[in-house]
């Protein structure tokens, strides 16, 4: 069986980068797209780059992001608009696969391994669709590429906005263990601090971890932790793993 060519497709700032498309005078802006802006409990739900640049976070309460950021442009949320340009984003991808999978609005997995005769490698078609995406929609795309559906959300991650990360069992550890592992899909607040607890700080430390340790710390799935961390032959994507709760 030959190495699989899995690609993670993250649409940068999502909800802000759609309502700068959709508004041009909030272009290059500090913006921040906030649930019920009017009333001072809401909370922000994605930020531009320059609001970020100044400490605005997802989560965040309004009140603390005007205090993060004095200029501040709080935005209401359209969804509508972003279910259609969601739309828009997967029917350039379905140009490469049809093998997709869904991560809430602005993410996707493909899996390009039977696409790579016709449109290049798994880089290639990152490359291509990262600049279609850029060039049909005015928005941009981080995407990771790798050979299993873990590490090419690691990869999508690694850099932003509007890049391209390749990892593979030659760059694997350099790039991935020094990570926090948060940075870890499924590794919450909860199983942070409590492999912070152990002295489990980075993803690299989480691989070199007993399995039977993490077993005994988390049941059944301290084995998936451990799979998950590990070099990339040994990540295995649990059937049920791809189902967003």
């Amino acid at each position: 069986m030959g190495t699989r060519h899995i690609l993670h497709c993250d649409c940068n700032c999502f909800y802000a980068s759609v309502e700068m498309q959709e508004q041009p005078r909030l272009r290059g802006q500090p913006i921040a797209v906030c649930g019920d802006p009017e009333a001072r409990h809401g909370i922000v739900l994605t930020a531009s780059y320059p609001a970020k640049r100044m400490e605005v976070k997802t989560g965040m309460a309004i009140w603390q992001a005007k205090q993060c950021c004095r200029d501040l442009i709080i935005v209401p949320p359209h969804y509508s608009e972003y279910v259609r340009y969601s739309g828009f984003v997967r029917e350039i991808l379905e140009e490469y696969t049809d093998q997709i999978e869904p991560f809430g609005l602005d993410e996707n997995w493909l899996d390009v391994t039977g696409s790579c005769g016709i449109f290049g490698s798994g880089a290639a078609i990152a490359r291509q669709i990262s600049g279609k995406v850029k060039r049909e929609l005015g928005i941009t795309v981080s995407i990771g590429v790798a050979n299993n559906k873990i590490t090419a959300k690691l990869g999508s991650d690694y850099k932003k906005p509007d890049a391209i990360t390749c990892i593979g069992a030659e760059n694997y550890e350099q790039i991935v263990y020094p990570l926090p592992v948060e940075d870890l899909l499924y590794v919450g607040p909860a199983t942070r601090r409590k492999l912070n607890w152990y002295g489990v700080r980075t993803i690299g430390q989480l691989a070199t971890t007993e399995p039977r340790y993490l077993q005994e710390w988390f049941g059944k799935i301290g084995y998936v932790l451990s799979s998950f961390a590990g070099a990339p032959t040994r990540c295995r994507w649990p059937s049920w793993a791809g189902r967003r709760r």
